[in-house]
């Protein structure tokens, strides 16, 4: 089986100019912060678009790589404690485009599932409905959001054994999981990495089959 331990440099740099870049956790809670600095570190890649919860805040590598100007496009449900993302929505420099967090959510639940989309009652009567489809079913309305793919996906997790399993830790999985299954090349930060067979199948939370490259840190 050929390892999939590497490096943060060497697994961000399969991140190209022009793709979609998903990026787990809540605020500081489970987010890659060592790939995502490594990323920033690579200022060879542009016209990327961001899905991330919240972007993170000031004292996190995400906020520099809003702020380097290599972002066109970004997919989130909070943005308050990223002042630049804020801004960007602001002057349009970047197209920002806001989810309540379970919409977000399920879109890229239905990316990885290979669903057409999701149906929704959330923001019906309001401004999120905007440019949707809506559907009535049952006599109720529903508005259709379309799923999320990526084409790199950066994960944070405790621990790893050698086939890429994952044991996230208690609200860390928020995003992390998700993302997991909706992108075609996932990276995961791990804390531990131990041989196969030494993580209990009842405890992974990831399938090592949706992971493609692990990076210990710590």
């Amino acid at each position: 089986m050929k390892s999939k331990l590497t490096t943060a440099q060497e697994a961000v740099s399969k991140v190209k100019d022009g793709d979609t870049l998903m990026i787990g956790g809540f605020l500081t809670g489970g987010h890659p912060e060592n790939l995502v600095c490594a990323l920033v570190n690579i200022d060879s890649t542009g016209n990327l678009t961001i899905v991330s919860n919240d972007t993170g805040t000031q004292e996190l590598s995400i906020y520099q790589l809003v702020k380097s100007g290599r972002v066109k496009q970004i997919f989130a449900s909070y943005i308050g404690s990223n002042p630049e993302t804020g801004r960007l929505l602001m002057t349009g420099e970047a197209k920002v485009q806001l989810f309540p967090q379970g919409t977000l959510a399920e879109k890229i639940r239905a990316g990885g599932a290979g669903l057409g989309g999701v149906l929704t009652p959330v923001g019906i009567g309001t401004i999120v409905e905007e440019g949707k489809r809506k559907i009535e079913i049952n006599e109720r309305e529903y508005l259709l959001e379309m799923p999320l793919r990526a084409n790199v996906a950066l994960i944070k997790a405790h621990k790893a054994d050698e086939a890429g399993n994952l044991i996230i830790n208690g609200s860390s999985r928020n995003f992390n999981i998700v993302m997991a299954t909706a992108a075609d090349y996932v990276i995961a930060e791990v804390e531990e990495y131990v041989k196969e067979g030494e993580i209990d199948p009842n405890h992974v939370n990831v399938p090592g089959i949706f992971v493609d490259a692990i990076v210990k840190v710590g």
